[in-house]
């Protein structure tokens, strides 16, 4: 199987490199530096490609699409553009049967932004279930290590002479703009955008987002453990999505680092309660996604080259 990864110079792009670099069954061709933006040796590349990993920019990962010639020729892409799109699929599988099968299926597969994947991962089974209405007033709370910055806000936390406020958490993306917010209303069909807080830290890798209810909104009460139970059953048949059995008091938000499983956590009382998506940035939250998704694609064992982690 040919791959091209397109943006391998980016996180994402080398993460996706790292865990397909050791696999027999894969052949991943390159560009070198001086090629790496030219519109003719990227076409080139990629319509000899079985699957392009699209590690880009949202303009140029709609340029990169609009090159392709091949109709075999199976794009994977990790940017914003298409991720709305429903002649695409969504590359969260364990949402459905239908998720799954569209994506085994499909040349076009996008894959769900960081933030959006642990918020859908909470609120699509709310909404498929029944349990809470579309036009329930959502919040989530998102924590997030900074690599999920890219490269330059890698290069700023990790700095010697960095500025003293990224000792803090930092708050951003306050005007409600922020670029997940229309995949996370879209997938789960939300009749709102939810108010969104996201939150960067100073660690490297890993994400906890939150998202709480009031029991009396609910279009079904259910208290945190038959809550439980739903997710549970839920995701009972997923390797990567596990619902945890035990509520910690703390929930560190880099538990999952260096895997690319999820664990949800469900806890709080019969008046208000606080779902919980733990996993990595980097992992289930983007380069980890993309490969599960390529694994599933090319009718493979969709944990190759993965590492589901949790407890």
């Amino acid at each position: 199987m040919k791959v091209f990864i397109d943006g391998k110079e980016g996180t994402t792009g080398l993460k996706i490199f790292e865990r397909l670099a050791g696999r027999a069954d894969v052949e991943v061709e390159t560009l070198p530096e001086e090629l790496r933006k030219d519109a003719a040796a990227r076409k080139e590349c990629i319509n000899r490609a079985d699957i392009v990993f699209l590690c880009l920019p949202d303009a140029a990962a709609r340029e990169s699409v609009s090159l392709v010639e091949n109709e075999r020729v199976r794009i994977i892409d990790a940017s914003t553009a298409h991720r709305t799109d429903p002649a695409w699929a969504y590359g969260f599988p364990e949402l459905s049967r239908a998720h799954r099968e569209k994506i085994a299926l499909s040349n076009r597969v996008a894959v769900p932004g960081c933030h959006a994947s642990g918020f859908i991962s909470l609120v699509y089974p709310l909404i498929a279930g029944g349990i809470v209405s579309a036009d329930y007033p959502f919040v989530c709370h998102s924590v997030t290590g900074y690599s999920g910055g890219g490269k330059k806000m890698i290069a700023e936390y990790e700095a010697e002479d960095r500025d003293a406020s990224l000792d803090s958490p930092r708050q951003y993306a306050l005007g409600q703009a922020h670029k997940h917010l229309p995949e996370m209303q879209y997938v789960c069909g939300l009749a709102h955008k939810p108010i969104f807080d996201p939150i960067v830290a100073d660690f490297y890798s890993g994400m906890c987002v939150t998202v709480p209810l009031y029991t009396h909104y609910m279009k079904k009460y259910a208290d945190p453990d038959s809550l439980r139970k739903y997710f549970a059953e839920y995701y009972a048949s997923h390797t990567f999505v596990k619902v945890a059995k035990e509520q910690p008091a703390y929930l560190a938000a880099n538990m999952l680092s260096g895997t690319d499983g999820m664990q949800i956590f469900i806890d709080g009382n019969g008046e208000r309660i606080m779902l919980a998506s733990v996993f990595d940035n980097l992992g289930k939250g983007a380069s980890g996604a993309a490969v599960q998704c390529m694994n599933i694609m090319a009718g493979l064992d969709e944990g190759v080259s993965l590492s589901a982690g949790g407890r």
